[in-house]
């Protein structure tokens, strides 16, 4: 049992994290597996005081050997859902699972549209983790949309238990998969199913018949990641000690909305680790 969680691998979370460890609190950095960022694709940032010119992989760089030198270790676990155990947080990041007594919630800014029929279906053959739903679907037919390579190790886990397996990216690099994945180099147009279950995948080329459809995607929907979680214009709702509407969890950075500026990022992952340490001397 942790005293906190920090979910997110950008500035926000960075600088959360150096301020518990100066709080002496015992926490863990969840930061995913995303290869590139948003930040890291910025070329050059000129307002962000003290480092004028520098580009947004030398930033994310200089803040991770930061924390790499207090002693925070990071971990690329992808964090799929939380659960809220009452008086402390249960954290299920596909084969690994944490429990914290609170949460700090660093995630960015998730840049996506739902695809048709998604929401309708979530749940429902619709899901986000293959590792964690893919046995329901043991000699089943289901299929892996993906934004990042990922889904490839997904998929490869899927072709071991599954009687088929699609594989449909959403990104330039050449998948690598096995013999038995078939790789489908087309368009979702949409997810249909008989309203209690999914059974068609339809592209802009082919129909696919099946039982599932995994969506792997660079961050998570918010709303899925914590049942209860209160949203405002698409981000997470906070108050000025980032606190959320849930006792506990706290907020920071571009997942609580504009603008979306790395000061502010910033400044808010050290407001959310000092309510999170008042927080967790007041549950003593």
């Amino acid at each position: 049992m942790m005293d906190a969680v920090i979910i997110g691998g950008g500035p926000a979370a960075f600088s959360a994290a150096l301020n518990l460890k100066i709080r002496n609190k015992s926490f863990m950095i969840l930061a995913g597996n995303e290869k590139v960022t948003g930040l890291m694709r910025a070329p050059q940032i000129d307002n962000y005081p003290g480092m004028p010119g520098i580009s947004g992989t030398e930033l994310i760089e200089a803040y991770r050997r930061h924390v790499e030198e207090m002693g925070i270790e990071i971990k690329k676990d992808k964090v799929y859902n939380v659960l809220n155990m009452g008086d402390y947080f249960a954290l299920n990041a596909g084969n690994e699972f944490y429990d914290a007594k609170c949460l700090i919630i660093a995630t960015g800014h998730a840049k996506f549209k739902y695809f048709e029929g998604e929401r309708e279906y979530l749940g429902k053959g619709v899901g986000y983790c293959a590792t964690c739903d893919g046995p329901l679907y043991r000699n089943k037919s289901v299929a892996i949309i993906s934004q990042n390579e990922e889904g490839e190790e997904e998929a490869r886990f899927l072709s071991e238990i599954c009687s088929e397996v699609y594989y449909l990216p959403m990104y330039k690099e050449q998948p690598e998969l096995n013999d038995k994945i078939k790789l489908i180099n087309e368009k979702v147009v949409d997810i249909l199913g008989d309203g209690t279950k999914v059974h068609t995948l339809k592209t802009d080329k082919s129909e696919l018949k099946l039982d599932a459809v995994f969506i792997i995607r660079n961050v998570l929907p918010v709303n899925q990641l914590l049942e209860g979680l209160e949203l405002e214009e698409g981000s997470i709702k906070v108050d000025r000690s980032m606190a959320t509407n849930i006792p506990g969890v706290f907020a920071c950075g571009d997942c609580t909305g504009k603008p979306y500026q790395i000061a502010k990022a910033v400044g808010e992952g050290n407001v959310a680790a000092l309510s999170a340490v008042k927080y967790l001397d007041s549950v003593r």
